[in-house]
This record gives C-alpha cells, structure tokens and sequence, in this order.
C-alpha cells in the first residue's frame, strides 16, 4: 500500500504539510513535498509518486550500474546522471517499498523533526534578508518572471503538464531582449549587473558579440551538465560490448518486457533533456504552454541528436544499459526498419564529426522551433529560436565550418521522420499491447507519446 507518512500525524501535531516543505529533498536537496516512507523528498525522488524515481526503479525490468566507483555526487544537477548511486542514496537515507506505516511520532522523532524545520525556517529568512538588500540592482520585475514560473496543475495529480513544469519552474536569469526587427541577444541579469554596466565602454557591436558568446557559452554549459557521460569517459568505455550470452538473454525477450524496457531508458534520456531545456536563454520565458508543447513535441528529436555522442561508427553500436549494443540487441522490440533507421541516422551525424559545442547549439535549435503545434505565442518562440540558430550559426564560423549549417537542417528533416516513424511502431505496439502501453509504461512516456500515436491512421507494422 502507498501513502503519505505525514497524512498519518494526528490532527494536533505541530507539524503540517507546509512547514516540512521548508526541508530540502534528502536525497538531492531539491524543494521536497513531505515525508515519503519516513523521508523527506522532492516529487522527483519520492517513492509514492506513479513516475517518482524511487518507485521506477523497484520494477523488474530495471536494474542500475554507476561507471565511476559507485561514488558519485547526488544533488538536484546531477540526480539523473547516475541512477545507481541515486537509488543508493534513497536506500541510505531510509526509503523502502516495504516501510510500516506509524500513527504517532515519539516526542524524540517531533522534537528532533521541529527542530530541523525552524532551522531551514531562519536559513529562508536570512536568505530572503539578503535578497531584499539586493533587490534595487534586480530592477527587472522578478515577480513577473516567477509568476509565469509556476506550475499550472497540481503536484500530487500526475499529467504531462506537472511532470514536465516540475523541471522548468525555476526561474532562469536570462531575459529575451528584442525589437520588431531583431533579437538583440540575451541578457545576462546576475546580481550587481545591468545590461547597460555589461557592455560599458564598447561599441555596440562589442556588446552584441559578447552577448553571443555568452549565448552559446551557456548552452554548452548546460550540454555538458545534463550529458550522462563525457566524451571521454565513452571513449574509455569503447571496448564494452554484449556478449553473445547477453546479446540472447535480451533476444530472448517478450516483445511487450523489451518495449517497456526501452520505454524507460527513453524517458530516463527525455528527464535529461527537459533539464537541458530549461537553462537554454530565453526558454523560461516562453509560457508554460509553449514550453510543454516544445517539450512534447521536440524531446524526442533531441534525444536522437544526442545518440550520436554515445554512437561508435567503427562497429555499429549504441551505448545501452552500460554497454555498447549493436542493432541485434533491440530484435525482440520486432521493429527492426526503425531500429535500423536509428542507427543509420546516428552514424550520419557522426558522419559530421561536431564538436560537443556544435552538438550543444544543435540540440537548442532543434527544441525551439517555431513551427511545432500548440505554440500560444509563436512570435516570441520565433526570437528565441533566431538567437539560438545565431549562436549555431557564430559557432559553425569560428570553426570555420559555415557549410554544415545547411546539413544540420537536412537532419532536423531526418529527424521529424524519425519520430513519425516512431509514432507508428508506438500506434502498432499499443494496438497489440494495451494494457502495457496504458498501464506499465512510465507515465512521462506515456503522456509525451502514447497520446499522440493514438490519434495517428490505422498503419501496417
């Protein structure tokens, strides 16, 4: 049975739902919801959630490896890089399927747990002193920014929109400056800087340039944070590949156990790309709507692009479940002519042999395109992606590679057939299995693509 511990409290305990809040997350220091089985966790890492990390991990067909020691840091950056040692972290901290549930704390437990919430109480307001002091040089209304920032459904009833808002709330401190003609760039507004302080002192084309480095400074940094593994950690990893045993044991798989496996190696690489999204300039200024219909639309294009980094072209394999697999792995998914157009498009983007910077403004530009469905304001998605494809296009001219801007389009249209062809091996697969698609598949999955494969034409497998 699933349930809140802190629902158990008696109606006269000076603790409430509120006041635990003010307790980060135990195990990544994100904002928590409550005490989850006897720990305080964030809506991400709580077991109780349907898509919450923890409850993803106890099911069969999961099972985690760490490639560096089993020692890796976990805080709200780096929670998805290594699901291992984040599930490590949950089971140290106390979290269990099989946790009792208790009626009354002792005063010892109520004391102690008082206690750490006023604690984080003063820590807030001592905090929030501090910005106070700070806030004339914030002139920009910050309250506006937070306003649009906040999730439009609730936390505890699981849809697409909380799921997806659950990692875009933040508020970014980049601004969208532009007039009707152009965008001027993004502006960088940190405390004790001004755009009119940054570019002080040079001529506006200075400024301008310096905006969009900064740009693409930032989209790279974010690339790499939200990239599982650097280049030269695969690069290490080459030699790992599936043995025949292994290479049957996946084989050997019922297609509906294969589909729900890769259901959730998909969706663990779409979380890396929402956190990716949200520090690209300008996206947390988009509406909530908007984001989430780029989200929905884009993140699996996204995701492609960033196959490519784990491809390795000297033998045809991918980087899947903490080895390299070749396309004989995936037969029992028994759609081998996507599968092959995977790979086949994977060993063309390496074909272009990008940098991790050009890689990085690649997968931006691919996200925020003005022409997907549902956008509220197109126009302002529009200035965002120009910028972006500014940086893309800065980027290809001082690797002196001006012409890979127009095969870097070809692949977005390689892209957009990709996740059609997708659409409809998910269509043919739900048709088939429809209590697993409808009830197994981890719900961000479900609710990015099973909806829509719903609604496409009866297709032939």
């Amino acid at each position: 049975m699933e349930y809140e511990e802190f629902d158990a409290l008696p109606a006269d305990t000076p603790i409430k739902r509120a006041q635990i809040e003010v307790i980060p997350c135990k195990i990544c220091g994100d904002k928590s919801s409550g005490v989850h089985y006897g720990v305080i966790t964030c809506e991400g890492c709580k077991l109780s959630n349907p898509q919450g990390f923890f409850r993803r991990s106890q099911l069969p067909t999961v099972s985690y490896s760490c490639s560096r020691q089993s020692n890796c840091q976990i805080d709200r950056a780096s929670r998805n890089r290594c699901q291992h040692c984040r599930l490590q972290k949950c089971l140290a901290q106390g979290m269990s399927r099989d946790a009792v549930k208790f009626g009354r704390m002792s005063k010892r437990q109520r004391d102690s747990l008082i206690a750490e919430v006023e604690k984080h109480r003063q820590q807030q307001q001592h905090q929030q002193q501090l910005q106070g002091d700070a806030q004339p040089v914030l002139s920009y209304s910050n309250k506006a920014r937070q306003d649009r920032s906040q999730p439009m459904a609730s936390a505890y009833t699981f849809n697409v929109e909380a799921e997806l808002l659950s990692y875009t709330a933040d508020v970014h401190p980049y601004l969208v400056y532009a007039n009707e003609s152009e965008v001027s760039g993004m502006i960088y507004r940190g405390p004790g800087v001004s755009p009119t302080t940054r570019s002080q002192g040079r001529g506006d084309n200075s400024g301008h340039l310096n905006l969009r480095d900064e740009l693409c400074a930032n989209i790279v940094r974010s690339h790499r944070e939200t990239s599982q593994y650097r280049v030269e950690e695969l690069q290490a990893l080459r030699w790992k590949l599936f043995n025949r045993e292994e290479i049957q044991a996946y084989q050997n798989k019922s297609v509906d156990e294969m589909w729900q496996h890769c259901a959730i190696r998909l969706t663990d690489a779409v979380q890396y790309v929402v956190e990716f999204a949200k520090h690209i300039p300008g996206f947390s200024m988009l509406s909530q709507n908007d984001q989430i219909a780029l989200l929905k639309t884009g993140s699996m294009e996204v995701v492609l692009v960033r196959m490519s980094r784990l491809f390795n072209t000297e033998n045809n394999t991918v980087f899947f479940d903490g080895k390299f697999a070749g396309v004989e792995v995936f037969k029992s998914l028994a759609c081998a002519d996507w599968i092959t157009a995977v790979f086949d498009f994977a060993h063309d983007m390496c074909a272009l042999k990008l940098t991790e910077q050009q890689i990085a403004l690649f997968g931006a530009l691919v996200l925020i395109n003005a022409d997907r469905p549902c956008l509220e304001d197109r126009s302002r998605v529009q200035r965002v992606q120009k910028s972006v494809e500014l940086g893309l296009t800065h980027i290809l001219h001082q690797d002196n590679q001006d012409s890979l801007m127009h095969k870097l389009y070809q692949r977005m249209a390689m892209l957009r057939s990709l996740c059609s062809l997708h659409m409809e091996k998910l269509r043919w697969f739900s048709q088939r299995y429809p209590l697993i698609s409808h009830s197994l598949f981890p719900p961000l999955y479900k609710e990015l693509f099973a909806s829509e494969a719903e609604l496409l034409p009866g297709t032939n497998h």
